[in-house]
Order: structure tokens, then C-alpha cells, then sequence
């Protein structure tokens, strides 16, 4: 069974940083391109992130570009994102996704809460 396992949100005042963490179980992790996409209250899925499998290449939304990082530990079957330099406009439900480098795949968490508010 394909398991995805958001944690590491929370509260942060504005400038903060956080680290999210997605582990990731049930299938052939370095197999997969793995995004991470957000939801904010009131509005749709957004695209944040995604890095692709074997070449490790990382992608941003122009919203995140400079102040957040993708990366994955195939050995831990794990997949992170740092984000810095946080906003208010950063708040948002954040979900990592299996399978789409630029959006929502095949596979979704249930998702870690970012509220960025001082």
C-alpha cells in the first residue's frame, strides 16, 4: 500500500523557517518524481516544488524561488522541503505528491498545516 506521511508543520512568524518532511512507503521511492503542491483556505491545489529521480533535478513556483528547498534521501525514503524566509502568504496546508514533477500525482498525503502569522 502507497503510504505518504506529511509532518513538521506548525506556527512560524513571519521570516521564520520550517522543515517539512514526507515518508514515503509502499512503493520504489527512487523510482518516482515527488512534488510538494499547497492549499490554501478558500482556494485550489497549488504547485510548490518538485524534483525528478535519478538526475535530482529541482524545480520552484516564482512564489517559492530563493526561499525554499526541495530535496529527497532515497536511503530514508524520505522527501523534505526547507522553507525560509516564510510570509503569511506561505500559510497553507502542504501536501507532498508521488509521480508529477509540476503538480498533483498519482499519490497524495494527508497533509501538515504551515501557519505563518505573527
Amino acid at each position: 500500500e502507497v503510504q505518504l506521511v506529511e509532518s513538521g508543520g506548525g506556527l512560524v512568524q513571519p521570516g521564520g523557517s520550517l522543515r517539512l518532511s514526507c515518508a514515503a512507503s509502499g512503493f520504489t521511492f527512487s523510482n518516482y518524481y515527488m512534488s510538494w503542491v499547497r492549499q490554501a483556505p478558500g482556494k485550489g491545489l497549488e504547485w510548490v516544488s518538485g524534483i525528478s529521480a535519478a538526475t535530482l533535478l529541482k524545480y520552484y513556483a516564482d512564489s517559492v524561488k530563493g526561499r525554499f528547498s526541495i530535496s529527497r534521501d532515497t536511503a530514508k525514503g524520505t522527501l523534505y522541503l526547507e522553507m525560509n524566509s516564510l510570509k503569511p502568504d506561505d500559510t497553507a496546508t502542504y501536501y507532498c505528491t508521488r509521480g508529477n514533477i509540476f503538480g498533483v500525482g498519482d499519490y497524495r498525503g494527508q497533509g501538515t498545516q504551515v501557519t505563518v502569522s505573527s
